[in-house]
């Protein structure tokens, strides 16, 4: 719902950022990040490291020495964290990716509110993922449909 302004205009309700944490590193996994932040953007923000942040190899590519690019990725990455409404994590493969991991860790001890997304049957353990994983998600997304739905419920919030 909108709120009206001073003047009594409709003031636009503003987007809600989702954080998607998920693995970068080969081309399938961005390929399939993209694809999961299309089904997203009608209804949010997102921001994708893979897109908005810096990716490590590409900064140390370009020359720039590890230290600053690494210390660049970690600031750019946390300070959207803080910054977002939502962190979901893609926790596709037999084990999460860990710098994902330690993403869900930030926003979980923030305070926001976070989701997994995980189409692939594959885990570590028989018993399920990883408990302190597991633990700090409200729900896991199965598809992309559910990712669409999940991201729409945080728009009329």
């Amino acid at each position: 719902m909108n709120s009206p302004t001073a003047d009594g205009t409709a003031m636009a309700a503003a987007r809600p950022l989702i954080y998607l944490a998920a693995p970068l590193f080969n081309p399938m996994e961005r390929a399939f990040n993209l694809k999961l932040r299309e089904a997203l953007l009608p209804h949010a923000d997102v921001y994708l490291p893979q897109l908005d942040g810096t990716l490590l190899v590409e900064a140390l590519a370009k020359g720039i020495p590890y230290s600053i690019a690494a210390e660049h990725v970690f600031e750019a990455d946390t300070s959207c964290i803080a910054r977002c409404d939502a962190l979901l994590i893609v926790l596709n493969g037999r084990t999460i990716d860990e710098g994902a991991a330690f993403e869900l860790g930030v926003a979980w001890s923030l305070g926001k509110a976070c989701v997994g997304y995980k189409d692939d049957a594959r885990q570590l353990l028989a018993a399920g993922d990883n408990p302190m994983i597991a633990r700090a998600l409200k729900s896991v997304l199965e598809n992309l449909g559910e990712a669409a739905l999940w991201a729409q419920s945080l728009a009329v919030v």
